[in-house]
């Protein structure tokens, strides 16, 4: 067996390697770089898992970065059990080959209860007076002291929220690294996401300051990486799981099927919430697919209705259209909707911003029925928004409960990039870099995601 790194750098295109990422361009120059033609919809969990275990989203189960679940009446995203991924992974594929093949996976989602040998994945603690304390969760147990001894506490919120940089990123690099050296695994798999925040925030153009300084910092990042890797004697992999895009506002999906008498709410302290087991039908958005859930076969025509008019969408998919698409899966909804390429969808349903819910206004990835990328962004309109945070953080030091309420629910064109269908342009797609050339397709090939785990495997036991 031959030890392996694989870096998942998120966003990472072909139109994007070039000047201020030196050390990617030399790997893609000295090996071979191919596109990834990904699934639908091209989003962090759905890819993750089909890259892990060889099937599309209605094979393996994770149609989205979440769905409904019909028996609790709920929506729930950012799930991180691996028991709800189908499917034979990776590292059991390899194990079945060779017993004595072990595998780290640090920070791919999906991480926690997986059958992988070492692991580490965000898990915040979240103390009864309401604060949420950066941490994670580690595999052994053991390891979690280890990795904050090494490196401190993983810096959540530089992970995601209008804080993002570098350092989450760097962290796991080198939780990655320190793993690689002292647990010697044969296969390790680490997740590098800096890239992600600014293209969502600023779009993917190179010639744009921001975005030049976030390559050439994950190009840093996987340089130092790669040089560990190779001095442990691993091959080095890279795969992106998508692309992003140039978008220029928000689709209200969930708005057109309250207009259209579908959506049911309950209004609670005044604040308008949704109520999706009462819901004739409501959609979970999701960058550029929304799972459009209808409660009664006889309500499907009403609800397409409602959307095939919206300015933005592209489609509505059927049972048939979801099957042609690989997403035929009990968990997707009974109509996926997908958006034109230059929109994303929201998962607002308010029309009064007074009775929007309040955790519109935070950081809340859980309670939210959706993506909401505007949690990158500080609201513009606070005069003083950082100067609120720390009021905030005060309070809540003091005890007190205190709503952190800075995130912006106007202005959907902040946001600049998104994702989720496949691109139209391989340059603007995912890809997959390797340093040995001789175990890619030919030139003029392609790598499926389905058949990213093959690839690794050829990896791991050719030469």
């Amino acid at each position: 067996m031959r030890r392996t790194l694989v870096m998942l750098v998120v966003g990472l295109t072909p139109r994007l390697l070039g000047p201020h990422t030196p050390r990617l361009a030399a790997l893609a120059r000295g090996g071979a770089m191919r596109p990834l033609r990904t699934v639908l919809p091209a989003v962090t969990c759905s890819v993750q898992s089909s890259l892990a275990t060889g099937l599309e989203p209605g094979g393996h189960g994770i149609v989205a970065n979440g769905w409904y679940f019909r028996d609790q009446a709920e929506v729930h995203l950012w799930r991180q059990s691996n028991r709800l991924v189908a499917g034979e992974k990776i590292w059991e594929a390899a194990r079945r080959r060779d017993p004595s093949f072990t595998c780290a996976k640090m920070f791919w989602w999906y991480n926690m209860y997986s059958s992988a040998d070492f692991s580490a994945t965000p898990r915040p603690m979240y103390p009864a007076d309401g604060r949420k304390i950066p941490d994670h969760y580690a595999e052994p147990p053991e390891l979690h002291d280890e990795l904050d001894g090494r490196l401190g506490p993983f810096p959540l919120f530089k992970f995601w929220g209008p804080a993002t940089d570098v350092s989450s990123t760097r962290w796991i690099a080198r939780a990655t690294e320190h793993v690689m050296r002292s647990r010697r695994p044969t296969l390790t798999l680490c997740y590098l996401p800096h890239l992600d925040y600014g293209l969502q925030k600023w779009g993917p153009d190179p010639s744009d300051p921001r975005v030049a300084q976030d390559l050439r910092e994950v190009d840093a990042v996987c340089g130092e990486l790669m040089d560990a890797a190779r001095e442990e004697g691993c091959r080095v992999v890279v795969v992106s799981e998508y692309g992003i895009v140039p978008v220029r506002g928000a689709v209200h999906v969930n708005r057109a099927l309250r207009a259209a008498g579908l959506l049911r709410l309950r209004v609670e302290m005044g604040r308008e919430l949704l109520d999706a087991g009462a819901s004739r039908a409501f959609a979970l958005a999701d960058h550029q697919l929304a799972h459009v859930y209808v409660r009664d076969e006889a309500d499907l025509p009403a609800a397409r209705r409602a959307l095939e008019g919206l300015d933005g969408v592209a489609a509505v998919l059927d049972r048939e259209g979801k099957a042609a698409r690989g997403l035929d899966h009990p968990r997707s909804g009974e109509l996926v909707a997908l958006s034109a390429p230059d929109r994303w969808f929201s998962y607002y349903w308010w029309e009064d911003d007074a009775k929007a819910p309040d955790f519109a206004r935070t950081v809340d990835i859980h309670r939210k029925p959706g993506y909401d990328p505007m949690e990158l962004f500080l609201d513009p309109a606070l005069p003083a928004a950082k100067l609120r945070i720390a009021l905030r953080l005060a309070q809540r030091k003091l005890g007190q409960r205190a709503l952190l309420d800075v995130i912006p629910i106007r202005g959907t064109a902040l946001v600049k990039g998104s994702h989720g269908l496949l691109a139209e342009d391989p340059s603007d797609g995912p890809l997959v870099i390797s340093d040995a050339p001789e175990l890619m397709p030919a030139e003029g090939g392609s790598v499926a995601a389905t058949g990213f785990k093959d690839l690794v495997l050829e990896h791991v036991f050719r030469g």
